[in-house]
């Protein structure tokens, strides 16, 4: 007879890798499916930013930002190689909001929520600042405030895999075909990447499919859900940098849109959101040149350096499958989520996830996996709001004393690749260079910086099949590479998939 898992997780973007992760670490048996790569849709188009959302205070959402502002350093402690703290200056536009209204908004920011990582706010005059030395004249005060930056994809990676390290199993470009309630249990039929289809029996279903989350229930499972998501689309542009300082930047426009200029991958500035709604397929979600527009007009309302659509190197949009809460404009919808449970009559349950945003993942996980343990005979406790993710075990010193280390260590390699590596899999960097220091084919240096060990490590445990997932998922290296990387790469990767696939 075959085994029935305790919990399917349909979906692996930043919700469902959460839900995996605490759920195995409680004990229960879990599998996870998802047709695409790991985060290659919502969960790696964000503005790679771990926040309260300060922005929400002024929708009166104090209890999704007090939440988020309690996450935010339950994250800075999980996974300090891939999330780290950030100072945002907020130059004052007086035509916008009131000085008067943004310190109050920014001392509810500092005291909504226990902080002992970050610095609190502080007003600034931007002239004697060397933030305000890119800024237009006219931007004579402003404000500082913290907020962390996280990798955001690397975040979903780092779930899956500490889920997988406690017994999950997680399948990549795998959909669920048909769920269906037999006999007390779930069966799920899932299709494989050789096109073959697989059989599962799960004592309860999670539908975490985000943009896809009312579809999967639809047309794979047969229930109609009492909710519905609203899909908005987060556009973002990347540009050469334009200022040499660490801080970010936070921008008022007269839509009553924000924006956020960030130094980016040392070389660059990522600029963004937009914040559209969107009808078209979640899976073709694309900028437009209004977008753009957009976001090179607002970012030049502030930036003496003037940007065009011709500065684009690189761009980004993901859609955002928020709670739909009626709002009048795409901006002002809740962040917040919503777990909705179907088990009726003893039937096992179905939990699916509404809405939501990267900050809280790890609260709506802990949330959903309770919800559901007493329908499954679990009493295990919760436990991941003190465990660090892999490669988050540093030194003491932190992320920037172990790339210290790791120089010291390996004097022979780079010290940019081994900065990198530290800030990409902190700890987890020592497999990659056990195996690089091996000697024979896999010192070989398949695209510059990027070597075979590296890559055997990203297929092995990270779940990268193509050019895309490792240069625009696992890391930013296209931004850094020649434009003939990507097929480059997909070349050897196909060159030596049975090498790469055996352990």
């Amino acid at each position: 007879m075959q085994d029935v898992l305790d919990l399917v997780i349909i979906g692996g973007g930043i919700n469902g890798v959460g839900i995996a992760r605490d759920a195995a670490g409680r004990g229960l048996s879990v599998l996870l499916c998802e047709q695409d790569d790991l985060a290659q849709h919502t969960s790696s188009a964000s503005t790679k930013l771990i926040h309260g959302g300060l922005r929400y205070l002024e929708y009166y959402e104090f209890s999704l930002v007090r939440k988020a502002l309690q996450e935010r350093e339950v994250l800075l402690r999980a996974a300090p190689h891939i999330i780290w703290p950030l100072r945002f200056v907020m130059p004052h536009d007086q035509h916008l909001r009131p000085a008067w209204l943004i310190r109050a908004g920014l001392f509810l920011y500092d005291h909504l929520a226990r902080r002992e990582l970050l610095p609190g706010s502080t007003s600034v005059k931007l002239a004697r600042h060397p933030a305000g030395k890119p800024l237009h004249d006219r931007f004579q005060k402003g404000f500082i405030y913290s907020d962390g930056w996280v990798q955001d994809a690397r975040l979903v990676v780092l779930n899956a895999m500490d889920a997988a390290r406690r017994g999950a199993e997680i399948l990549t470009r795998t959909r669920c075909v048909a769920a269906a309630r037999v006999n007390g249990v779930w069966e799920v039929e899932l299709q494989l990447p050789d096109s073959h289809t697989r059989m599962v029996k799960a004592r309860a279903l999670i539908n975490a499919a985000g943009p896809w989350v009312g579809q999967v229930l639809k047309s794979a499972i047969g229930v109609q859900a009492e909710r519905s998501v609203r899909l908005v689309k987060g556009s973002h542009i990347v540009v050469p940098k334009l200022f040499q300082h660490d801080h970010a930047y936070i921008f008022q426009n007269p839509d009553k849109r924000i924006i956020f200029a960030i130094p980016y991958e040392t070389d660059f500035t990522l600029i963004g959101t937009t914040d559209v709604e969107y009808k078209g397929d979640a899976a073709k979600v694309a900028i437009d040149q209004d977008e753009v527009s957009y976001l090179c007009d607002m970012a030049g309302r502030y930036f003496k350096q003037q940007i065009t659509p011709g500065d684009v190197v690189w761009h980004y949009s993901g859609v955002r499958p928020l709670l739909d809460d009626e709002s009048a404009s795409a901006a002002s919808v809740t962040r917040d989520y919503s777990l909705e449970l179907d088990a009726d009559h003893g039937e096992p349950p179905l939990l699916s996830v509404f809405g939501g945003k990267i900050t809280t993942f790890r609260k709506l996980a802990e949330e959903a996996v309770e919800r559901l343990q007493p329908l499954l005979n679990s009493t295990a406790r919760s436990w991941t709001a003190n465990a660090v993710l892999p490669g988050g075990d540093l030194p003491a010193g932190g992320i920037a004393a172990y790339a210290r280390q790791l120089q010291e260590a390996y004097p022979s390699l780079p010290a940019t690749m081994l900065t990198r590596y530290a800030h990409t899999y902190g700890s987890c960097s020592m497999a990659i260079l056990a195996d690089l220091q091996q000697g024979g084919a896999m010192v070989e240096e398949v695209l510059p910086g990027i070597h075979a060990a590296e890559l055997r490590y990203l297929v092995r445990q990270e779940w990268a099949c193509t050019a895309e997932d490792i240069l625009w998922r696992r890391s930013k290296l296209g931004l850094h590479l020649p434009a003939d990387a990507a097929t480059r790469l997909d070349a050897w990767l196909h060159q030596h998939r049975d090498g790469l696939l055996s352990k």
